[in-house]
């Protein structure tokens, strides 16, 4: 990466394996596409609901040239599983991104236009 990995950690107890397992998960995308500018993560607990029990949100910002992609994931028990959804997703999103600059973008052919007199196909 070009610019350093900004990790963010709110509402939960700072951990070594939490901080590894992030740092791992982003050198793999780095791994997969070596033209990442920056990326950011953000791990909190945004809601303390009794009930419910402890939920964590994961967000991901990468920019790469020409483009910001963001991930969200909303809600999950475990922090190292939301984390591991997270990651997936934006790798998905990255994988994206590298087919429409290789230009392996599926394009549909026109259609035919219907000439006068001819009937339709």
């Amino acid at each position: 990466m070009q610019i350093p990995l900004q990790i963010t950690i709110r509402g939960i107890a700072p951990s070594e394996a939490l901080e590894k397992r992030i740092r791992d998960k982003a050198e793999k995308l780095n791994e997969f596409f070596n033209h990442i500018t920056s990326c950011r993560i953000i791990v909190e607990e945004p809601h303390k609901h009794h009930h419910q029990g402890k939920q964590y949100n994961v967000r991901i910002d990468i920019s790469v040239p020409g483009r910001e992609i963001v991930v969200n994931h909303d809600h999950h028990e475990d922090v190292f599983v939301a984390l591991r959804d997270a990651f997936d997703a934006a790798k998905r999103q990255l994988e994206d991104y590298v087919r429409q600059l290789r230009g392996n973008i599926k394009t549909h052919q026109p259609r035919p236009e219907r000439q006068e007199g001819l009937p339709a196909e």
